[in-house]
């Protein structure tokens, strides 16, 4: 299943408090399970928070299911993109 990066602008989502940031997550959480009872494949893996923004990476079928959960939970997808490699320090090795 692709991979891919979500940019969401969220301003100054770095200072939300843990409830705000629990609460966000449920809400997440929610549409990703109605999505799932509608058989839709995607699947959120976890989340970068920055002053204002956040780095979300999700696993889904299509960027249209990506676009349909910013849609329905009300968090902005201001980029997204897929993933075509990862490297780490073990791509350094023969």
């Amino acid at each position: 299943m692709p991979r891919f990066v979500i940019e969401r602008d969220i301003p100054e989502i770095g200072s939300a408090d843990r409830d705000a940031l629990r609460g966000a997550s449920q809400k997440s959480n929610s549409v990703l399970a109605s999505m799932k009872k509608d058989s839709k494949n995607i699947q959120w893996e976890h989340s970068y928070v920055t002053a204002d923004k956040i780095f979300c990476v999700y696993l889904a079928d299509t960027e249209a299911l990506i676009l349909e959960h910013a849609n329905e939970s009300g968090f902005p997808a201001s980029k997204v993109s897929q993933v075509v490699n990862v490297i780490d320090p073990v791509t350094a090795e023969a």
